[in-house]
């Protein structure tokens, strides 16, 4: 396994303004790490880390960000971007006759096309010879083994999806990157915007904080090696059942 103590030089956050995202690219910041902090605007006012703009829906923007990145290349990419409440309101659909076709496009776009578009453009700036990683965000409710609630159709299937994208990837850039790893991440429950209309029914100490989560989530990071590669894990390491 590789060193768990081996520092990254460079990272690229992409969704640096998300509770998880900022408290990601904070924690790498604290560690002595150059931080690359994308979000929408460019502007996440962290200090230390340089600001970038791209947007999951719009291609162009993830191949600049790439280009910028190109002479002083990441050796560790976190995709830290999702959705479960569409900006309208639509929340994930209880039954089938919930469905709606533009709103579950949206859902996949975002979780799954736009994580696999950032792969696309920063999988190739990894150097063949050392060790780096690219992980997204993923979740729990994305495992087909772990399913057996049903409901929250259009977030349980784009997670599955880029679960599926995450393997396809380890194979090919395994193929050239033997140091290379690829790999899913269940954060656990999150006290972001993301989570909030859910947390009501919660178990006392299952949710975290942003800051704890990124710990959590670094930690597994530090642990991975490349026989770890498309997989996806929680937060406290153990692999999720695909």
């Amino acid at each position: 396994m590789e060193d768990p103590h081996k520092s990254f030089r460079r990272a690229a956050v992409f969704g640096a303004s998300g509770g998880i995202g900022r408290a990601l690219c904070e924690a790498l910041v604290g560690r002595g790490i150059e931080v690359w902090a994308g979000c929408r605007s460019g502007e996440t006012g962290l200090a230390g880390a340089r600001g970038f703009r791209f947007d999951l829906t719009d291609e162009p923007s993830i191949e600049r960000a790439a280009g910028l990145m190109q002479d002083a290349p990441p050796d560790l990419v976190i995709v830290a971007s999702g959705v479960l409440t569409l900006e309208d309101a639509t929340g994930p659909e209880r039954t089938y006759r919930s469905l709606n076709g533009a709103a579950m496009e949206r859902v996949f776009r975002l979780n799954t096309i736009g994580p696999a578009l950032v792969a696309k453009h920063v999988l190739p700036l990894f150097d063949r010879s050392e060790r780096s990683v690219f992980a997204a965000l993923s979740a729990r409710v994305g495992s087909l083994g772990d399913n057996r609630l049903g409901g929250w159709h259009s977030y349980r299937a784009s997670k599955a999806a880029l679960n599926m994208l995450l393997r396809n990837f380890a194979i090919e850039l395994g193929r050239t990157h033997k140091h290379a790893i690829v790999a899913g991440l269940h954060p656990g429950t999150v006290d972001t915007a993301l989570s909030e209309p859910f947390q009501g029914n919660l178990p006392e100490g299952q949710l975290t904080t942003p800051s704890e989560a990124a710990q959590n989530l670094l930690a597994v990071i530090d642990r991975l090696s490349p026989q770890d590669s498309g997989k996806v894990f929680d937060w406290k390491g153990a692999p999720v059942p695909d």
